[in-house]
């Protein structure tokens, strides 16, 4: 008669669910302590690569173009990289929950109420931003293949946006331990290249710089706080830091986590922001990839577009990872691996749509530098229940979407944490003053866009009122879990 016990031999050669160069097997499912592994030093690398980017060097001309001096922009450039440190709070509860930050916002928002936040915030957002880093990478791309003496037909564009999306999903799609794995080398090889180009550009810096027409009193500080607005835009984007997290022992220190979190983004972020300021001061960054080409010997070209389109590569494979994440957690009944495959072939074809027959990109954009109007708030209250909660999350709690579920609130909505978003971006949209549209707070106060401070603000203030008063059961008992061994 054949034994029933399991051979314990067999169980040990069993594959863990997340290991480099293997599908990772969880969604947004609980993590099991018994599959927690890594240290938080590991998120420096995994933040850092996709910040050692082109995209900074255009964002940091821009400052430049925007009618900043040289020192002006650079404190712009400090300050505004600051809400980084918001990501880092965000990511300690990854670990304390073992679930991605699409599942951890259903104590803010309810089980229903999250999968509209989630719809707007977490996955139409990630699309968006697709597009715009891979059309950015396809430029470069399209570069490197005319340099090479290959005629740019349609369809070599077309093959050449489908190669970059392919490399960019592989990763996405093997998940969490690639990430982490792949990042360090990266980060690594992309540093070398832009110390490289860093050479060239401080051989041409002005450093005596002054606008033509400098700025004073109510402009100065209008294009100063939107300096800062578009500088943050760029963290206020990545709410979804505990994805990456979420692996980690529930013994990790969470001082740890979140400031190798900050770390890794804030310091290429600002370094690589200023290259793009500094290089403002010689060259015309309204096109910066042919501005800079201008001062790079015919050898280092190569590198330095392989580099633009490495850096959109990490940079897209992080988006398409959480995007997937996102599109589970709105409730599409399909696995991680199939939901970022999905979400690729949609940012694909938006971007080809955008290269080769509209100017797309512009509008998507333009309605970006609106949607920091609604990011802020979003990461905002994230940020405020951690801080409410003392990042004490029941994992598996979170994962059930039951009517009976202690996050299921009235209705299947936390009415504290949608009021908050709903009047804190309401608030911030009349404060914006982009391209697109200015509010009527910001064209009282002289252009200056207080989006950013406002929707901060208001989103915290309504969303700690709200529950301190109603205290809806999970606030109640939310610390500590019910589940010891689970969060």
């Amino acid at each position: 008669m054949a034994s029933t016990i399991p051979d314990p031999s067999a169980q040990a050669a069993a594959p863990p669910a997340d290991q480099a160069g293997r599908v990772e097997a969880h969604g947004i499912d609980f993590i099991p302590d018994a599959e927690r592994h890594g240290h938080a030093r590991e998120l420096f690398a995994v933040w850092a690569a996709p910040n050692v980017s082109y995209l900074s060097l255009v964002v940091g001309g821009a400052l430049i173009l925007m009618g900043l001096g040289l020192w002006q922009a650079l404190g712009v450039i400090a300050a505004g990289n600051l809400c980084w440190v918001l990501v880092g709070l965000v990511a300690v509860s990854g670990p304390a929950a073992g679930t991605p930050s699409q599942v951890i916002t259903r104590a803010m928002f309810g089980i229903r109420g999250n999968r509209a936040n989630i719809a707007l915030t977490g996955w139409f957002v990630s699309v968006c931003y697709l597009a715009l880093s891979w059309a950015a990478a396809s430029l470069s791309a399209f570069s490197l293949v005319d340099k090479a003496g290959i005629a740019l037909t349609t369809g070599v564009k077309v093959v050449v946006i489908v190669v970059l999306a392919a490399a960019t999903l592989a990763i996405s799609v093997y998940g969490h331990a690639t990430i982490v794995k792949l990042y360090l080398p990266f980060t690594l090889a992309l540093t070398a290249v832009f110390v490289v180009l860093a050479g060239y550009v401080l051989g041409h810096v002005d450093w005596g710089y002054a606008p033509r027409h400098p700025l004073h009193g109510t402009e100065l500080w209008a294009v100063v706080i939107g300096g800062i607005t578009l500088v943050a835009s760029a963290p206020l984007s990545y709410s979804n830091s505990a994805d990456f997290a979420r692996y980690l022992p529930r013994t990790a220190s969470p001082w740890a986590i979140a400031g190798w979190t900050t770390l890794g983004a804030y310091v290429p972020g600002v370094l690589f922001t200023s290259l793009g300021a500094l290089a403002g001061t010689a060259l015309d960054m309204s096109d910066p990839q042919t501005a800079l080409e201008t001062i790079l010997p015919g050898w280092f070209k190569p590198a330095f577009l392989l580099a633009v389109i490495l850096g959109a590569i990490c940079n897209n494979a992080m988006t398409a990872y959480s995007s997937g994440l996102a599109l589970q957690s709105i409730g599409v009944r399909i696995r991680r691996s199939r939901s970022v495959a999905l979400d690729g072939a949609l940012g694909v074809a938006l971007t080809l749509y955008a290269l080769l027959v509209s100017n797309f990109l512009d509008t998507v954009s333009n309605m970006l530098e609106l949607m920091v109007a609604l990011m802020g708030p979003s990461i905002a209250i994230y940020a405020t229940d951690i801080l409410w909660r003392r990042n004490r999350y029941d994992g598996r709690d979170l994962t059930d979407e039951s009517r009976g579920s202690a996050f299921w609130y009235t209705g299947g909505v936390n009415w504290a944490g949608v009021t908050a978003l709903v009047v804190a971006t309401a608030i911030a949209s009349q404060c914006v003053n982009t391209q697109m549209y200015t509010g009527p707070i910001a064209r009282a106060a002289g252009g200056t866009d207080l989006s950013l401070p406002a929707g901060i603000l208001v989103s915290a203030a309504v969303y700690v009122a709200m529950m301190r008063v109603h205290r809806p059961t999970e606030a109640r008992r939310g610390c500590p879990p019910r589940h010891p061994t689970s969060g």
